[in-house]
């Protein structure tokens, strides 16, 4: 909110779709640029079904439309079938996001966009697909659903006060005070909004406090109560219609907010939230390797709605058999499970979290590696590399750093954060791109917001941390995208990661530091106490001086011949803390300010 002898052809769904007795069955083909060319050379249109392997609509449209006899006319003529798992190729999927799954893309031979469909689409009727394929035959002039790229003009690395507020009324005008969570129609838990207002709820401001703490409750309607894992989202402006699919961006961010809520509030009732989804994704989405897969299907058979089957009990459930599960191993899905279960280490120091985390960051780093810090996605990138696997995978292993004070962590995040600068931005280039501004294709890569928002936030902390330019220039680069006006006031709603990412990059994190030898219990009761404490943007570290000095040595530190925690914000430290007890104190009373 996801592995192949060859890696596009795994993901492709190829071959035909059955069709009655005397129809042609649709061809699909894989997306590259030779379709296009092909397009253009026999008089054709590209029709791109962007589905997910997950998702029930996908299903049924496959089930009803792509068999209707006409529209299989159709596409034979004068059509080029395209099919693509969005989860396969994060570069179209980005793009397409908004429109949900599935998106119908049509083009013409030349790449550019004609229509875009959003949702299932039926065979028949003014707005079917028979009616749609012939207009675009009758006149194929882009239609209303596409809408030129607007230029990105970049004033600077910060929100405008005009734009940060209209950004703070937006958060607060979509929230749904009947029901909790952003958005009236589809009910899902926006974790960015609920973190923005857990830091809001630190400082004092019970609104926040209580739209972060409503949301959660409410969320905790789509966590399945059999196997654990958080269902996508609900439908009819309510939390009792889920649609069924888990797939790992919304098992990972919820594990990992429901973990944040934990260490913060200390409510049992989101612990059990994090373990519930803990303990979906160790038994169902973890690979007898340690790394993690993809997704649970919201079908037990395509096409036919699942409320009846995910009612059922655990046996009754596997004596019908488990939905699919999308096996394929993804560098940013692995990258994402890590970082949450980073975070619930953090929050209840239970070990079995961090070897996990441990276990699927060995096997990404083995098998996904490119070099240079960089990853592939899967076991080939047929248009990679991509933004979101190495972004993915260098937040967690600076989140591993924080959390166990070994500094291959920070290295291999340094790393990961150079290969980004070197490939996905560009001096003159507005943002940072979603795939190698290198690569040459049908698709020219653009910036995509929440991934703006995430390279900001990570390369501005990892500056911290580092002090090394390079990092603060790549942070600058996204928040200069998410600062534009066009760019910033583009949604109505789900925009409290960008008000989070200006935030941190006009603020220094909250700076904690353990001086001590790593071997000393006193040293781990400190460490252990720090790590334990939630706060959005932290730096913490363990400075150990037989490990030398920190990466960055801004602030020197005494040796007092005991364990000491010390607490550093602006330009002041606090006094040292020699107890967990004193040292929480005073962590709450940085984070209050």
């Amino acid at each position: 909110m996801k592995s192949a002898a060859a890696f596009i052809l795994g993901l492709m769904i190829l071959g035909t779709v059955a069709s009655p007795a005397g129809a042609q069955p649709i061809v699909w083909r894989p997306w590259s640029d030779g379709v296009f060319a092909q397009a253009k050379r026999e008089h054709k249109f590209v029709l791109l079904d962007l589905e997910a392997v997950w998702c029930h609509w996908c299903h049924v449209m496959d089930e009803t439309t792509y068999r209707d006899p006409t529209v299989q006319k159709f596409m034979a003529e004068k059509y080029i079938a395209v099919k693509v798992d969005q989860d396969s190729r994060p570069d179209i999927s980005v793009r397409y996001e908004d429109y949900g799954w599935p998106a119908t893309v049509v083009f013409g031979g030349d790449g550019k966009e004609i229509a875009i469909r959003q949702g299932y689409i039926e065979p028949s009727g003014p707005k079917g697909m028979i009616s749609m394929l012939q207009a675009i035959i009758d006149d194929p002039t882009p239609g209303p659903s596409v809408h030129a790229v607007a230029a990105v003009h970049a004033d600077g690395p910060a929100l405008a006060d005009d734009v940060r507020q209209e950004l703070v009324r937006r958060t607060n005008d979509a929230y749904d005070e009947q029901y909790g969570a952003w958005g009236r129609i589809q009910k899902f838990m926006d974790w960015d909004a609920v973190e923005y207002c857990m830091t809001r709820a630190q400082t004092g401001d019970k609104q926040a406090e209580h739209m972060a703490r409503q949301t959660l409750t409410q969320q905790m309607h789509l966590i399945d109560p059999v196997w654990g894992g958080v269902y996508q989202y609900s439908t009819n402006g309510d939390w009792d219609h889920p649609h069924f699919e888990k797939i790992m961006q919304m098992q990972a961010e919820n594990l990992r907010t429901y973990a944040n809520a934990y260490a913060l509030w200390h409510d049992p009732a989101d612990l059990k939230a994090g373990h519930d989804i803990q303990r979906f994704l160790t038994s169902f989405l973890r690979s007898p390797d340690g790394a993690f897969y993809v997704s649970m299907d919201a079908d037990l058979i395509d096409g036919v709605h699942s409320a009846d089957y995910f009612a059922l009990d655990d046996a009754g459930r596997r004596k019908q058999g488990i939905p699919r599960i999308d096996t394929h191993i993804y560098s940013r899905e692995n990258g994402w499970a890590i970082n949450a279960l980073a975070a619930l280490y953090a929050a209840t120091g239970e070990p079995a979290a961090l070897d996990q985390a441990r276990s699927a960051a060995a096997w990404i780093i083995s098998n996904r590696s490119l070099g240079n810090g960089g990853f592939r996605h899967g076991d080939a990138d047929p248009a990679g590399p991509y933004l979101g696997d190495t972004l993915a995978m260098g937040r967690a292993m600076l989140s591993l750093y924080s959390v166990t004070a070994d500094r291959d962590w920070l290295v291999r995040a340094q790393s990961a954060a150079d290969f980004i600068a070197a490939h996905f931005t560009a001096s003159g280039y507005v943002g940072v791109a979603t795939s190698d501004l290198a690569a040459v294709g049908a698709f020219a890569p653009r910036p995509e917001l929440d991934e703006n928002v995430a390279v900001a936030r990570f390369a501005n902390l990892l500056f911290h941390y580092t002090g090394k330019p390079q990092d603060r220039k790549l942070a600058e680069a996204a928040m200069s995208y998410l600062a534009a006006k066009e760019v910033a006031e583009s949604r109505l709603m789900m925009v409290a990661g960008i008000l989070m990412a200006d935030a941190e990059m006009t603020s220094d994190p909250l700076h904690v530091t353990i001086v001590s030898s790593k071997f000393d219990s006193a040293g781990h009761a400190l460490f252990s106490t720090a790590i334990g404490f939630y706060h959005p943007y932290r730096r913490l570290e363990w400075f150990d001086p037989a490990d030398g000095p920190l990466a960055n040595s801004d602030v020197q530190y005494p040796q007092l011949g005991r364990p000491a925690g010390f607490i550093c914000t602006g330009s002041a430290c606090s006094s040292p803390a020699f107890s967990p007890a004193d040292l929480l104190r005073k962590l709450q009373r940085a984070a209050s300010h």
